[in-house]
């Protein structure tokens, strides 16, 4: 029996929330960064998410060798590496929805640095849509007159941190369970880049009550609550019937960007977009195809 067929329904509802879920997060993030530095915003968002998830993930952390900890800790400084990317990325982008599409090339990368640095090799689908999406990359950047905005490379280096981080995840940390794992990193996440804010950050804070709730509100469901239900449906399905449905928090940004920003893209943006997604939709065809038949009346994912 295919794996696709044994995913229950379940799954692909909360993953689906996932992806809403974390395209709010954007939003959240976007708002609550009017008031607070870019590091000490990710930092703290992390260190009181991972404190959170603690809560649900001690008793399987007591139990855990001192060697697995200090390898998901260790992972954790990578990650901080990326999302430090991410949200200074977010923080000088005028474009969330073009942002989010850049920043979903790491899903596509993952085959490519997973060749470059462990000699796997890469499904034929990764060699077609790399053009496909580089092409999308070059028609954002032309939107804003043939050069490269400080936002858009800062996406980048994030995709690039995130396809390693995917990849050495799933070798150095492989045997470690998703929510234990998931605390440390957001804990590490949080002690490094918070430490790193108190170093080189000198913005005052202007914390009204309204960023105090965008903060929260990043916290408690853009990080927490997002993490979670990621966690709890992931164990539901398999992992690459997971990363197609969570190709979508791109789509759900921009639209969520569109009505909460009045954001609207320009052609050379609209296309350059569609490109970046039909690339990940090439890159995961087989998957896509599994989940297509699954959902659509007389599918047969089987097949």
């Amino acid at each position: 029996m295919s794996s696709i067929k044994q995913a229950p329904w379940q799954a692909d509802a909360l993953l689906l929330l996932v992806t809403v879920v974390a395209a709010g997060g954007w939003i959240f993030s976007k708002e609550a960064l009017v008031g607070m530095p870019p590091l000490l915003f990710i930092g703290t968002r992390f260190l009181l998410a991972g404190l959170i998830l603690l809560g649900f993930s001690w008793p399987a952390l007591r139990r855990m060798p001192l060697r697995r900890v200090r390898r998901g800790l260790l992972v954790g400084v990578l990650f901080s590496a990326a999302i430090a990317f991410w949200v200074l990325g977010l923080h000088y982008s005028d474009h969330l929805g073009e942002s989010a599409f850049i920043n979903s090339l790491g899903i596509l990368l993952v085959p490519v640095v997973a060749r470059l640095l462990f000699g796997d090799r890469p499904p034929r689908s990764t060699w077609i849509a790399l053009p496909i999406a580089l092409l999308g990359f070059a028609l954002l950047s032309l939107n804003a007159g043939f050069r490269v905005e400080a936002s858009q490379l800062l996406m980048v280096c994030a995709a690039l941190c995130f396809a390693l981080l995917i990849n050495v995840n799933t070798r150095v940390v492989r045997n470690v369970p998703a929510l234990p794992l998931t605390t440390l990193q957001l804990i590490s996440v949080g002690v490094v880049l918070t430490g790193l804010s108190l170093v080189v950050e000198h913005q005052p804070l202007a914390l009204s009550p309204s960023i105090l709730s965008w903060f929260m509100a990043s916290v408690l469901l853009a990080s927490s609550l997002r993490f979670f239900l990621q966690i709890k449906a992931q164990g539901m399905t398999t992992p690459s019937h997971a990363a197609v449905i969570l190709m979508l928090e791109a789509v759900w940004t921009a639209l969520f960007a569109a009505w909460w920003f009045g954001e609207t893209m320009t052609a050379l943006q609209l296309l350059g977009c569609s490109l970046i997604f039909m690339a990940l939709l090439i890159n995961r065809w087989y998957w896509v195809r599994k989940v297509l038949l699954r959902w659509l009346p007389g599918g047969n994912p089987s097949r």
